[in-house]
């Protein structure tokens, strides 16, 4: 009789065991793809305005197409390339919705990212996520974004219009109390939101502090009239909710007409390049805003390990582009936090698992967001940014001063 030892038999059980889990292994482990993601690819789909009154923005996506060129370079994500497939809509709803229905239906991108815009991504809302087709990272701060239960597969960015009007709100009453405060605004679901928010902020203290608004179409061809009409007011605190264009059309008017208002814009309108140049440098000393990102401009960063791999990475990638301008700073970081949730993805590359952990960023601290601040989601709370620092034009420049500003809470 043949005797098998102990030390045999059980070599033999682990034999078994390791063929067992081979033979499970391609379930657990198998790739999972839905349209636009493939063993090699991923395809990635934006509109932006490239052309049109809110032009400057299209600064935006030309940095993430070449945060993603970067990323190639290196390998791409997970072994697979990003194609990043972005087409001009001009800031005009119409055109968003002829884009992106040939981004989904034609192109077949796994997703939609950081569309550029208020009205045009809500004129897009509804279908993307009839479709299931993650809306990520939309670069508006409209609270419509932010809205788990009525659109699950559509999210915002930045910081809500609401909750930053909240903040400059509590900051007017704390430092300006007897102000007498005019609004500026567009005529749109953005003004409208920025104006709540204000009102909201300043309590009991609205209807008595605000003295004066006006608004006007993102047709206008200038806003001069609108200015007079908030100077003779006699408002001494200017609260101007505009895009870039007109940010930088009112600060002109207001140094020709000598009226010199506190005055606060909002943070998708500070960019030295495309606002506080063209709208010349020495009419814009002392405007007041907020941010949660490192502007190129402000010596403070100058020399952050941060800000010089940044101006490495625009010297090999964006030479041509304008180190000014902060809109090619959100342009990096947003491509940054998308890369991080393809990255967490794995080979699970479905639409819903994209969702999945978008929804779940925590604590996610990327470069050239300002110290303090960082990422966070939850399937309850999309809002990837919650927090806002105060920043004042100074010569050349923004300089931050106070504290990080939980914006959520509008505290």
């Amino acid at each position: 009789m043949r005797t098998i030892s102990l030390q045999s038999r059980l070599a033999g059980a682990m034999a078994l065991i390791v063929i067992g889990v081979l033979a499970t292994a391609p379930a657990s482990a198998q790739k999972k793809y839905d349209p636009g993601a493939s063993d090699t690819e991923i395809k990635i789909g934006n509109t932006a305005p490239y052309s049109g009154f809110a032009s400057s923005y299209g600064a935006i996506a030309k940095a993430e197409a070449a945060y993603f060129k970067m990323v190639n370079d290196k390998g791409g994500v997970n072994g697979r390339k990003i194609t990043f497939i972005s087409y001009d809509d001009a800031l005009a709803p119409q055109k968003t919705v002829e884009h992106t229905r040939k981004l989904v239906e034609s192109d077949e991108v796994l997703a939609i990212f950081s569309p550029v815009g208020s009205s045009t991504g809500v004129a897009v809302q509804k279908y993307l996520n009839s479709k299931k087709v993650p809306q990520l990272f939309v670069a508006t701060g409209s609270s419509i974004f932010d809205d788990p239960r009525n659109f699950p597969w559509a999210m915002g960015f930045q910081p809500t219009y609401r909750s930053e009007a909240v903040i400059y709100a509590k900051y007017v009453l704390k430092n300006h109390p007897a102000a007498k405060v005019a609004v500026l605004m567009q005529n749109n679901d953005y003004g409208r939101e920025y104006f709540s928010g204000l009102k909201e902020g300043l309590g009991d203290k609205a209807k008595s502090m605000i003295v004066a608004d006006s608004a006007f179409e993102s047709t206008d061809p200038t806003i001069d009239s609108q200015i007079l009409k908030l100077r003779a007011s006699g408002a001494d605190l200017l609260v101007n909710t505009v895009s870039p264009k007109f940010a930088a059309m009112s600060i002109k008017k207001m140094a020709e007409i000598g009226w010199k208002p506190v005055h606060i814009l909002p943070n998708i309108s500070i960019s030295v390049a495309s606002v506080m140049k063209p709208a010349g440098l020495e009419n814009g000393q002392g405007v007041i805003s907020s941010g949660f990102l490192m502007d190129p401009t402000d010596a403070k960063w100058k020399d952050s390990e941060d800000m010089k791999t940044w101006r490495a990475f625009m010297d090999k990638y964006m030479p041509e582009g304008d180190r000014t301008d902060l809109n090619h700073v959100y342009g990096y970081v947003a491509a940054q936090v998308l890369v991080q949730v393809l990255s967490q993805c794995g080979d699970d590359l479905t639409r819903a698992n994209v969702m999945k952990h978008a929804t779940n960023l925590k604590n996610v601290k990327l470069p050239l967001l300002l110290p303090g601040i960082a990422v966070d989601t939850s399937p309850t709370s999309y809002g990837p940014v919650h927090q806002l620092q105060m920043m004042r034009f100074k010569g050349e420049s923004w300089e931050v001063f106070g504290p990080v500003l939980n914006s959520a809470a509008g505290n």
